[in-house]
């Protein structure tokens, strides 16, 4: 696994570049499927595998190294209310005999790529630019889960985008539907995610004493996870957000007045970002070519809360959302930037200190001079292997006093 340190470097940036910019243009036309796939279709609660078909379509980097690459539809749960929900994504599996124990398992939590059903990696043949590291993660011998996240991929449903046990609850399901699909898939697993799929990893791992019981859980890899994004709302207010925060919010807006019917949109939107909603929103066909122009219009007032009291409304949903919430099951490994225009470093410090204060195991690498796009993960692969091979792992957090 250390070797392919150079192809992680190159796979981050894919993973997290689209965080809160631009949308990814999609075209599910060009994905091509299979028949239905021979599996464990049982209805047994979150993790049930609804259907599974062969990806005909898929990169090659994958298909030539995988015995199984197939689009799943799996049940899961609401992080917001709690409600039985249906969640499209993708499943592969190495090529060979599985060792003892069964294939290990990784998590993989994708950047951004839209809030509407037509963003989800699953009907695009490159994953909407995650295909490279779910090659590299198979060709290292693991059963790789990529979860479209709920609202992405398919219709019937919404995205609420950046909700923290959404997210988390969607990965620890995909794993218990990749282990219907592949008969010799284990227990053990870890998440790894960049940006929206930092925080997915980051929650999925904290889910997993609870939501993810009868898994055994080894680790989480955030890379520039956006784990606390209270920080928008006093940045709307005070006309303080960046250029990469103002679409980032407004995607955030379009999950919460669908998470909160009773939410007023125009406390917070106005100017460009009211009169252009819908191709702010987009990330596929003919709405999604003008996003980044338009985005690239949005004045320091144009999401600011109408009141202070719209202002705390924002800022408590957003709390909700956000990281930590609870005890993390396993160690961490979290890499960020000092330079991130999205997910501020400061963000990020106080997400871990608050972990730390928790008394989870973090191991925290802050690289001063880079960004949110061109974060070196190399270190992510080797920290991985060492997890599934019983090594101990780092934990920067200060020694807690006994109570």
């Amino acid at each position: 696994m250390r070797r392919l340190g150079g192809i992680a470097v190159m796979s981050i940036a894919l993973l997290v570049a689209g965080c809160g910019s631009e949308g990814v243009s999609v075209d599910p036309s060009s994905v091509a499927f299979g028949g239905t796939i021979e599996a464990d279709y049982a209805d047994d609660g979150p993790g049930s595998l609804k259907s599974a078909e062969e990806l005909l379509t898929i990169d090659r980097r994958i298909s030539a190294i995988s015995s199984v690459a197939a689009r799943v539809v799996y049940a899961s749960t609401s992080g917001v209310d709690g409600s039985p929900t249906e969640v499209s994504g993708t499943v592969f599996a190495p090529q060979g005999v599985a060792p003892d124990g069964g294939w290990p398992v990784i998590a993989y939590g994708h950047g951004t790529t839209g809030v509407l059903p037509d963003c989800g990696p699953s009907t695009d043949p490159g994953l909407l630019g995650s295909s490279p590291i779910v090659t590299a993660l198979v060709r290292s011998g693991y059963v790789v889960t990529v979860s479209d996240y709920q609202g992405l991929g398919m219709e019937g449903t919404y995205h609420p985008y950046l909700d923290a046990r959404t997210a988390g609850n969607n990965l620890i399901d995909s794993v218990r539907a990749a282990q219907k699909l592949i008969p010799d898939t284990s227990d053990r697993w870890a998440s790894f995610g960049g940006s929206q799929g930092g925080q997915a990893a980051w929650a999925a791992n904290e889910l997993a004493n609870s939501y993810g019981a009868g898994l055994e859980m080894l680790g989480s890899v955030s890379l520039v996870p956006a784990a606390d994004i209270t920080g928008l709302a006093r940045a709307a207010a005070e006309g303080t957000l960046t250029a990469d925060q103002k679409p980032l919010l407004q995607w955030v807006l379009v999950g919460l007045s669908r998470s909160y019917p009773d939410m007023d949109l125009d406390d917070y939107r106005r100017g460009i970002v009211k009169e252009r909603w819908d191709e702010l929103s987009a990330c596929g066909g003919v709405l999604a070519a003008d996003r980044t122009a338009v985005a690239a219009q949005i004045g320091d007032d144009d999401l600011k809360p109408s009141t202070p009291e719209a202002e705390r409304v924002l800022e408590g949903y957003l709390r909700e959302m956000s990281l930590p919430q609870a005890n993390a099951a396993a160690p961490m490994l979290v890499l960020y930037g000092g330079k991130d225009t999205l997910v501020s470093q400061e963000w990020t410090d106080g997400a871990i200190a608050a972990g730390c204060a928790r008394g989870d195991s973090i191991q925290p690498i802050l690289q001063p001079e880079a960004g949110h796009a061109d974060i070196d993960g190399a270190a992510a692969f080797a920290w991985l292997s060492d997890r599934f091979a019983g090594e101990p792992a780092l934990d920067y957090c200060p020694v807690l006093d006994e109570p």
